[in-house]
């Protein structure tokens, strides 16, 4: 498991993003789909983890309590999220995050978007403790996203696909998440007439997360995701790394989205792909 989850889910929804497909019945890959800011700034996420991995003193732990260690992968996630997004400017950033890529001085701006979630799979994934996979979430989100609500959706993304990484029930996953995250009071055939584009994390996270409980396959998770409409390719994204980390995903969609990226996004697949091999 990587997190190629996320990128097919990225890519799945990015022809729907801004023309909702309010059912489930729809083409996967087609050429109008194409890797968005999601992917790009996962992999960019992903890019950061491995450079701390390679740079921190061994004697140094990955944990909540080692600053060192938060404080390097802070640096290197400005660093990489700015140079893998500079290349990449018309990918679809919002307004803010945008001038944050390209800002001589880049701080955090105390977000609640969406983007804190959609990027965040890495370390659900990298993570060897469940108090990891917190430590590292809040360290990333916390260079852009330092609202409380930034924080909370992209921790809730990072605990369920750690969670669903042991091999916990939907049931326990449910309940980890209504007890300390948000309440899922709805189902997505309730709220899919009503719902609209959200690019705040509670008005996201919670329904990919709904739209994943509700799945029987990866690929059924993602086309929930995909048919509630509003931003859908984040929707994918976000519900895409939680399915996969509870299913797995079929090889044939993992070949089909490699063939979207470009050289230097699957290169830093590829590399993210062996570091995750070789850390288990």
């Amino acid at each position: 498991m990587t997190m190629i989850g996320a990128v097919i889910g990225d890519i799945a929804g990015s022809r729907f993003e801004f023309s909702n497909h309010r059912s489930k019945d729809f083409e996967l890959f087609t050429e109008g789909c194409f890797v968005t800011d999601d992917s790009i700034m996962t992999l960019a996420v992903a890019k950061a983890v491995m450079e701390t991995e390679k740079r921190i003193d061994p004697a140094i732990k990955r944990s909540g309590t080692s600053n060192d260690y938060r404080r390097l992968l802070s640096e290197l996630t400005v660093k990489y999220m700015q140079e893998i997004g500079r290349l990449y400017p018309d990918c679809g950033f919002g307004g803010m995050f945008c001038r944050w890529v390209f800002s001589n001085d880049p701080r955090p701006y105390n977000s609640f978007g969406n983007g804190a979630a959609m990027r965040i799979s890495p370390a659900g994934f990298a993570a060897r403790t469940e108090q990891e996979a917190i430590s590292l979430s809040e360290t990333i989100t916390s260079v852009t996203h330092n609202h409380p609500e930034g924080i909370k959706g992209a921790e809730a993304t990072t605990v369920a696909i750690f969670i669903a990484r042991q091999g916990l029930s939907k049931n326990d996953i449910r309940d980890r998440i209504t007890k300390d995250y948000y309440r899922l009071d709805f189902t997505i055939d309730e709220i899919r007439p009503t719902y609209r584009f959200n690019e705040t994390c509670q008005g996201t996270v919670p329904q990919a997360i709904e739209a994943f409980l509700e799945s029987d396959s990866f690929e059924d998770a993602i086309r929930t995701a995909i048919s509630l409409g509003g931003d859908s390719d984040t929707l994918g994204a976000i519900t895409g790394a939680i399915a996969e980390a509870y299913y797995g995903v079929p090889d044939w969609m993992k070949y089909k989205a490699l063939e979207y990226m470009d050289d230097e996004l699957r290169s830093i697949y590829e590399e993210w792909k062996e570091f995750i091999k070789s850390s288990r």
